[in-house]
Order: C-alpha cells, then sequence, then structure tokens
C-alpha cells in the first residue's frame, strides 16, 4: 500500500519497535504500581470494603501506561523537525492532514499494545476479568484513549520547538491527569469540587471504561465513557489536524 496514512502508521510501529530499552522502560513504571500499591495498599482497600484492590487498579494502571505512551509520541514531532527528517515527510504531495492521521494511529496503535502487554502482566499478578467476553470491547477503549492522547502530544509539539520542555509540560499534564481519573481511587462519594474535577477529566471516562468493561464496575455508565471518548478524540483529532498542517519548516 502506498497511501500516506498507511506509510506514516508503519513507520512509527517500526520506530517504537526497534527501540528495546524505550520498550522496557515504559513497563517499568505500570509494573512498580502494580506491584507497590496494588499490594501495599490492598489490605487497607479490602478493610475498607473495597474488594480486591488489584481488580480495581489494575484497569486504572493499563490507562496510565497508555496516557503516557500516548502524549510522549509527540516528541517525536519535534525530534524529526529537529534533525529535518520532517521536513522531508512535509513536502510531499501530500496532504498534511493524512500525515498527521498516520502519524496519530501509528502512535495510539504502540499506546493500545503496551496497554494490552500491562494487562497480561496484570493477570500474571492476579487481576481476574468479570467477562472474558468484554475484552475486545475494553481493547475499543484502549484504541480509542489511545487515540485521544496520542493527537493531542502531536498538536502539542506542533507548537513547540523546544526538545527539553515538551517533556515538562507533558509531566505537568499528564500527572494530574492521572492521578484525578480515578485510577488510584473511586470517584464515588468525593467532595464537591473534586468531583466536577473528576468529570472534566477525559482520562476519568477511559478508566472508568475499561474497568466497567473487564471488572463490571462502571461509576460513570459504559455508554457514557464511550460517547464521551469518542466525541473527544474527533475534536482533538481536528486541532492537532490543523495545527499540525500550520508548522513551518
Amino acid at each position: 500500500m502506498n497511501s500516506p496514512i498507511y506509510i506514516m502508521w508503519l513507520r512509527q510501529i517500526k520506530r517504537y519497535w526497534r527501540s528495546k530499552a524505550r520498550m522496557i522502560g515504559s513497563l517499568a513504571q505500570p509494573l512498580l504500581f502494580l506491584v507497590a500499591l496494588g499490594f501495599g495498599f490492598g489490605p487497607i482497600f479490602q478493610k475498607a470494603g473495597g474488594g480486591n484492590y488489584i481488580d480495581f487498579l489494575a484497569p486504572g494502571i493499563i490507562a496510565m501506561s497508555i496516557l503516557f505512551t500516548a502524549m510522549f509520541n509527540g516528541i517525536e514531532v519535534i525530534w524529526d523537525r529537529e534533525f529535518g527528517f520532517l521536513k522531508e515527510t512535509l513536502v510531499a504531495p501530500v496532504p498534511r492532514y493524512k500525515i498527521m492521521i498516520g502519524r496519530t494511529l501509528g502512535g495510539a496503535t504502540v499506546a493500545a499494545l503496551q496497554g494490552l502487554v500491562v494487562l497480561i502482566i496484570s493477570f500474571a499478578i492476579g487481576f481476574r476479568v468479570n467477562n472474558i467476553l468484554m475484552i475486545p470491547v475494553a481493547f475499543v477503549l484502549m484504541f480509542l484513549l489511545a487515540m485521544l492522547f496520542t493527537a493531542f502530544g502531536t498538536a502539542v509539539a506542533s507548537k513547540l520547538g523546544d526538545m527539553q520542555a515538551f517533556p515538562l509540560i507533558m509531566n505537568f499534564i499528564t500527572m494530574p491527569l492521572f492521578f484525578l481519573s480515578g485510577a488510584l481511587f473511586p470517584i464515588s462519594g468525593l467532595p464537591p469540587a473534586l468531583d466536577i474535577v473528576t468529570r472534566i477529566n477525559p482520562l476519568s471516562y477511559g478508566v472508568d471504561g475499561i474497568r466497567g468493561a473487564l471488572t463490571g464496575l462502571s461509576h460513570l455508565g459504559l455508554y457514557t465513557d464511550f460517547g464521551v471518548i469518542i466525541v473527544l478524540t474527533l475534536i482533538v483529532g481536528m486541532i492537532g489536524s490543523y495545527l499540525f498542517s500550520k508548522i513551518e519548516i
């Protein structure tokens, strides 16, 4: 296939696959959270009547893995611009939005597969799925979540020219998104101000949807989770495509 979307999708996957250190390093943080928090806070969570903390925590860590992998994928835009590779891509006689779509699909594929690996690791430490037939549903939601944050990371990178500033900005965005998404604690019964914050946090719907599909425990509703993620993915994708098309080379 000679489609620019397919070419960029394949290029993103190959680039990530060749970086073995990056692949291994991206699994270290999710594994640490699963083991340290899962077994550390498990007894406390169970005594509080919350049940098995591993079952509650694993979907949140899966979403965290997708978030970080997808968002930091945007640094490749700055890297390619820095070393001239982006110029070679953008001068091609194809619409820039197709290049953006290909990059987003490639980054999202990598991030979703990363989430799938974390899911497999979760099984190894005791996580159990409520209904195995819902795993494909969870993976679809994982891919949509990956699309959303890959497009967002690319949009941010399209407006930055400093490679050192990008990780700082991404950490400033991703950490609040993660900690205020309900990945580590239930979002029911929160104070009103915190409840509002969690409801406007897009990752909350990803965490809740993945948790609902895998464990049957959904606070916001699976249809609501899917609807919000799909709408946000379309909006952020269009914004990202516009900003990417305005990159000066």
